[in-house]
Formats: C-alpha cells, structure tokens, sequence
C-alpha cells in the first residue's frame, strides 16, 4: 500500500512542477504575440504603432499585471478548464481548435502506437526465443537498419511512390475537398485513406524499439539463475521462455508503452507537418510559429498530463506484475 501512495505522491508533485513549468516558459521567450499581428497587417517595413498594439493585446485578452497574479489567475483558469481565445485562429477559443485536432491525432498514433508495441513485442520475444539464428539476425538487423533510415526520407519516398507516381493514395491532407467532416461513410472512407500513407510510415519505424527492447531484455532474463533452474528440472524452452523469460522481459517495455500513449495527444509534428495532417502536432508548430502563447501552453499541458498520468498507471500496473518492487519500496 505505501508504494501505491508513494507514487501518487510523486504523481501529484510532479503534475504542480509541470503546471508551473507549462505557466514560465512562454512567457520568457522573446517577443510579443501582439507586436506580431501588428507587424504582419502592417507592413514588414512599416513602423509599430504602440496603441494598435495595446489594443491587439486586449481583443486577444493577453495577461496583465505581476507574474506572481498572472500565475494565480493561470492556475484558477486551468483548473476552470478555461485556456482562453486562441492568438492565431482569433476569435475560436483554444479548447475549440483542440477539439477539432485532437481526434485526428488521437486515432492515426493511437492505432499505430498499438499496432507498434503488439508488432515489436512479439518480434522481439520471437528474436530471443530463437536467438543467434537465422530468424534473430534477419529481425535483428532489418529493424536496426530501418532505424539508420530519416523519418522525413522514408515519408517523402512514400509520396512519391504512392502518391505521385502510383497514384494510389492522397499526397497530403486529413481528407478531400469534396468531402464534408462528419460520421457519413463517403467522408470515413475518404479520412481512411488519407491516413494510408501516415500511418504506414509510423508505422515503418514504430516497432523498431519494442523489438529490441524486448529481445534484449528477454535474452537477458532466460540468462538468470530461475530459467536455468527451469530448464534443469525439464520445462520445455517454449514455456521458459513464456512464462518466465517474456513476462520478467515486458516489464519495461509496459512503462515505455504507457508514456507513448501519454503522448499521444502532443501529436507527431513531424509526420503531420510532411502529410499536411490536421492533427496536434500540426496545431502546435503552427502555435510555436505564431507565438501562440495560450494554445502552446495548453497542448504542452494536455501531453505532459498525459504523460504523467500514463506513468502513474505504468507505476501501479509495475507493482501489480512484480511484487518485488512494491517489497523494495517497502524497505
């Protein structure tokens, strides 16, 4: 019981340490949302006026006053769910431009996420079952030589196989311009497929750290004192490596799976910023761009909760699949 709480502990004051972290780093970066919106309707050359720009900083509702109130009223707003008016989508609020992104992002890297970690984990717990084989150097060296390969080179070659060349897939795009967003079957179908290309090349080099991950660390607990023991008393290698050696091997590989998970809802910027996805990923380096200061904070706030919380059920799923650590934290 006390390392459950342990980590609830751990839990609730790395959350207040991110919420204040997501609260300091916008605001000491340099330059001013609102001198940029002035510039750009400006002119690049043109001169700032100085009342165009206080006037831009209340339409968008820009914080006033000391950093100390601007972190109370910050913190009352967050805990309202209240992340105010977006700078570079003006007048839609931040919580509107999320929620039009964040099912895009959520089902293109949650599906192949979990495609990923199922695919990789098998591999790996079949590369160690069969180690120094035929089978173990073929998925061995593919995935490490998949790895060696740029993200961004393997998904301009499948634009330009698929999508140019072949014509079989959209180039780019969450879904066409005929299409209307909703739960028909002809937009459904349409969203499918632009998520083709995206998807395939997640999920290219997803798997490739759950595969080694997983072959490494099961190579290395079939090594230890209980499987040879096993093996010494008669158990088939298939139910060694099963039972003992695949169940010690994933530990690991949960916790990684969980904060993978947690940050789903950050996006894949680089993914979504190639196919031109309408997901997070894009939102934020278009918030990044523009200085977005509200919409930043809440998509780092919403992927660092994210995370924190999947590792917290990581910590607590940890002590239910090995009762040693909840025996170690006890001591």
């Amino acid at each position: 019981m006390l390392y459950f709480v342990r980590r609830f502990a751990f839990f609730v004051a790395t959350l207040w340490a991110a919420v204040t972290l997501n609260f300091l780093i916008p605001r000491l970066q340099p330059g001013d949302p609102a001198e940029a919106i002035v510039s750009r309707l400006a002119g690049r050359n043109e001169a700032i006026d100085p009342a165009q720009v206080r006037a831009v900083r209340i339409m968008l509702g820009a914080p006033d006053g000391s950093l100390l109130e601007q972190y109370v009223q910050y913190l009352g707003a967050v805990a309202r769910g209240d992340f105010g008016v977006s700078y570079s989508y003006f007048p839609y609020s931040v919580t509107h431009m999320i929620g039009q992104t964040l099912l895009w992002t959520v089902i293109l890297v949650g599906v192949t996420q979990v495609i990923s970690f199922v695919v990789g984990t098998l591999l790996g717990t079949w590369a160690a079952y069969r180690r120094n084989s035929r089978v173990d150097s073929i998925i061995t060296l593919g995935s490490t030589f998949l790895g060696t390969l740029p993200f961004f080179w393997l998904a301009l070659l499948l634009i330009y196989v698929f999508a140019i060349t072949l014509r079989w897939f959209p180039e780019r795009g969450g879904y066409g311009g005929g299409s209307t967003p909703g739960w028909s079957w002809l937009f459904v179908s349409d969203a499918i497929q632009h998520s083709v290309l995206p998807a395939t090349a997640l999920l290219i080099t997803g798997p490739i750290g759950w595969i080694i991950g997983m072959r490494n660390n099961m190579v290395q607990s079939l090594g230890e004192d209980h499987a040879r023991l096993a093996l010494a008393r008669g158990l088939p290698r298939r139910r060694i490596a099963l039972t003992y050696g695949a169940r010690l091997a994933i530990l690991p590989n949960v916790t990684g799976f969980a904060i993978a998970l947690g940050g789903i809802l950050g996006g894949t910027v680089l993914v979504e910023s190639v196919f031109n996805y309408p997901g997070m990923g894009r939102l934020l380096l278009e918030a990044v761009s523009n200085r977005d200061f509200p919409l930043m904070q809440a998509i780092f706030l919403f992927t660092t909760i994210g995370v924190l919380v999947a590792n917290f059920l990581a910590d607590v799923l940890y002590g239910v699949l090995d009762p040693r650590v909840r025996r170690a934290e006890s001591t």
